[in-house]
């Protein structure tokens, strides 16, 4: 798209626009190269819908030049709000910022990737039309690797049982909102992760929806290492006793292993007369030994989310706001 020239206090002489219906909520870091694509054909979409709409994106830090882009958007068209946040806070959070802003009584958030196409936009407003609080996106043939598409399947598998919900995607961001079902959890969005799953788990009604997927441009963000601590992040965030049930896995597990090698070691020395004690016991200490790792994992995001909570520190600050 090309520039649009803007005159000294045309932003501020501009008619003042109505109350919009619908919000749409992007999440930014470092997406200068495809902004303008993703404007345009956003707002192609919105358009046809024929309903008062806004546009808040949220920069998550970004570094390649995407506020100064959103400057330029916001210039020549009121309908863009825009905040930057002083530092990368992560998607999380940056999706409260935008959430917090939404003044439409439905609400669409969605990552500025270009992974999800803005044109199946008006899918997920005609479920929130239809009655329900959420408009789950489920990604039709997703495009990524089996390195993350495993992860996400254990995550949504985790998810599912603890919430009790039945949906199959919770990783997507392309998702439609009512407001009025996300304001009761803006206190636990962004400290949270999965927005989604936390409106659901407050008994929201939801529907899924398929949206299309696309290959992302250039490498995901999310690591097997981030994937592992957003694993143990659903475990202490969404299932109300995890140490208690890791504690009693683990002492079933090593009384009957106990019981299992001592019959065995009995058995051994009684018929051969040798029993060979280093090796089972070895087996026995590294699969003890592994557990408790997960364990202390897991206690260390307990911990972390305690000292967070202690300190007060604020879920994100912003530097400037359009």
């Amino acid at each position: 798209m090309a520039e649009t020239e803007v005159l000294p206090g045309e932003a501020t002489e501009r008619e003042e626009l109505p109350q919009p219906d619908l919000s749409v909520v992007v999440t930014l870091l470092n997406e200068a190269a495809t902004l303008d694509e993703l404007y345009e054909r956003t707002t192609r979409t919105l358009q046809a819908l024929g309903r008062p709409y806004e546009l808040i994106f949220v920069d998550d830090g970004s570094t390649d030049g995407t506020f100064a882009a959103l400057e330029r958007l916001h210039a020549a068209d009121a309908r863009v709000r825009a905040v930057r946040f002083k530092r990368s806070f992560g998607q999380h959070p940056a999706m409260h910022a935008g959430l917090a802003r939404a003044r439409g009584d439905i609400v669409v958030t969605m990552d500025g990737d270009l992974q999800n196409p803005p044109e199946d936009l008006p899918r997920l407003v005609e479920a929130i039309d239809a009655g329900y609080d959420v408009a789950s996106g489920r990604r039709a043939a997703r495009r990524d690797s089996w390195g993350r598409t495993l992860p996400s399947w254990l995550i949504n598998g985790m998810l599912r049982r603890f919430t009790g919900v039945p949906i199959t995607d919770f990783g997507c961001a392309f998702n439609g909102y009512r407001r009025s079902a996300v304001e009761p959890m803006l206190g636990a969005i962004g400290r949270q992760k999965f927005t989604k799953a936390l409106v659901v788990s407050g008994g929201a009604s939801v529907v899924e929806v398929d949206v299309g997927h696309a290959a992302r441009r250039g490498q995901s963000r999310y690591s097997p290492l981030r994937l592992t601590r957003l694993a143990l992040h659903v475990l202490a965030g969404f299932w109300p006793q995890p140490i208690q049930w890791a504690g009693v896995v683990l002492g079933v597990v090593c009384t009957l292993a106990a019981a299992v090698l001592g019959l065995y070691g009995v058995w051994y020395w009684l018929d051969r007369g040798d029993f060979p004690g280093p090796l089972f016991g070895g087996t026995a200490i590294v699969f003890v030994l592994g557990v408790q790792g997960f364990i202390l994992a897991l206690v260390g995001e307990y911990l972390g989310r305690i000292q967070r909570e202690v300190e007060r520190r604020p879920l994100y600050t912003i530097e400037r706001e359009l």
